[in-house]
């Protein structure tokens, strides 16, 4: 299956996904220690961070103060396509959600406050139906 370029598919086919569990993100010197498995890291000159689950960070000491639900939008967007990160945004913070996003190759991956993951999945899910439905 090709990448997604088009925004209305993009938004009306993002299917987003909670995953369960709690994640964190927390920052390390040098590289992660031994035994967390990271679902994302960002190389800085600060320092390496990492998020990971709540759990792992725990039993490794990290520190953090953000903790997040994962949200997957499970539409495979093009690295190149214009929009969708912006549509999300926008869509989250009227809703006062905050979210990070972190793209990976096939899927983009949104880390929103845990205690509101569920709210943060249906302000998507109704976005994807507004524009489903605008588009038919």
């Amino acid at each position: 299956m090709s990448a997604e370029r088009d925004l209305t598919r993009l938004v009306a086919g993002m299917r987003p996904e909670l995953h369960p569990g709690r994640y964190v993100f927390a920052t390390v010197d040098g590289p992660a220690p031994a035994g967390l498995a990271p679902v994302a890291t960002v190389a800085e000159s600060e320092g390496l961070t990492l998020v990971v689950r709540q759990e792992e960070a725990d039993a490794a000491s990290l520190a953090y103060d953000y903790v997040a639900g994962w949200i997957t939008l499970r539409v495979h967007s093009a690295l190149d396509a214009v929009g969708l990160t912006a549509a999300v945004a926008r869509e989250l913070a009227e809703a006062g959600l905050s979210c990070n996003v972190v793209a990976g190759f096939h899927h983009d991956h949104l880390f929103v406050e845990h205690a509101r993951a569920d709210e943060a999945l249906a302000v998507l899910n109704g976005l994807a139906e507004r524009v489903s439905r605008s588009s038919v």
